[in-house]
């Protein structure tokens, strides 16, 4: 729109400039002096009028740049932002090692910091509650063991009334099997907080590793038909099936 108003301006004053040329030679033709005073007024007027329009067209280019400037500056921009988001795998990996999910926090996947702080709470939980049960069974399997009567915890897991003479000899198994079975829980719980340490470490540093990995559309599958012949001895057989051939 710009262009067009521009273009219109000048085919304004190219043409007043000869319409007065016009007028003038038809009056001052008997004057050679005046004549070329007339022409080189109008020639100066036609080169300021261009040169005008040459300025206007460079103020527009920098006011109203074309698609293509447009696209390029956008895919530049692209491309930076891109090459700087490219994690650094050992950094990634330091960062997962020395603070519980700060490997995630680095490659901007805020999304597994819920199932690595889920995994810590979890295997927390169940090392303090196991724990808890393993003591409170040992004791009231210690309690059981030995001849003090003062020495009673086992009785706060029954009801009142209940008869601990008769069934005293069932009740030492139960107590230890179960002491035992939290005991074996407890340290399971702390292998398992390892382990969910170790696997957000990993995590971190494949993640890293992989965010330049170049993901590509061009994936092409073909099916054809395939004859496999088969040959031995006197026999010859022939067999057809499918070929698929995967590309990328």
């Amino acid at each position: 729109m710009t262009r067009k108003l521009l273009t219109a301006l000048l085919m304004t004053l190219l043409f007043s400039s000869h319409h007065a040329t016009a007028q003038v030679n038809d009056s001052v033709l008997s004057s050679p002096t005046d004549s070329t005073r007339v022409i080189r007024h109008t020639e100066s007027e036609a080169k300021a009028a261009e040169s005008a329009y040459r300025e206007m067209q460079k103020e527009t280019a920098l006011i109203m740049p074309d698609s293509s400037t447009l696209k390029a500056g956008q895919q530049e921009n692209a491309a930076k932002s891109i090459t700087l988001r490219k994690p650094d795998p050992v950094k990634a990996t330091w960062l997962a090692l020395i603070i519980p999910g700060g490997g995630q926090i680095y490659n901007r996947k805020y999304w597994k910091l819920p199932i690595v702080y889920g995994g810590f709470v979890g295997c927390l939980y169940a090392y303090n509650w196991n724990g808890q049960m393993y003591k409170d069974y040992r004791q009231a399997y210690l309690d059981i063991m030995d001849s003090d009567p003062n020495t009673d915890s086992y009785k706060d897991f029954f009801r009142p009334g209940y008869d601990f003479e008769r069934n005293k000899e069932y009740l030492k198994q139960v107590f230890k099997k179960r002491k035992d079975r939290y005991r074996r829980w407890r340290d399971l719980s702390i292998f398992a907080f390892i382990g969910v340490y170790a696997v957000s470490v990993i995590d971190a540093y494949v993640d890293a590793q992989l965010s330049s990995f170049d993901i590509t559309d061009n994936i092409n599958l073909t099916v054809e038909p395939q004859r496999i012949q088969k040959t031995g001895g006197m026999l010859h057989e022939d067999y057809y099936g499918l070929n698929f051939n995967i590309t990328f």
